[in-house]
């Protein structure tokens, strides 16, 4: 997770905007905790620091 984070920062996205969490079916309260957390975070780095939407990212690959 730590290299995805790395290679996120390195592009200009933020290694910030991802993460990883290991959590059984049966912690459902965990998993909202989680998702609440996550999305306050990116929510808080604002809008795709690259300036395009992720369906012109995908592309521009092409």
């Amino acid at each position: 997770m730590e290299y995805a984070k790395d290679l996120l920062d390195e592009v200009g996205l933020g290694g910030d905007r991802i993460e990883m969490y290991h959590i059984g079916a049966s912690d459902a309260p965990i998993w909202v905790e989680k998702v609440i957390e996550l999305t306050e975070r990116v929510r808080k780095l604002g809008p795709n620091p690259l300036g395009m939407q992720p369906h012109e990212a995908v592309r521009s690959e092409a």
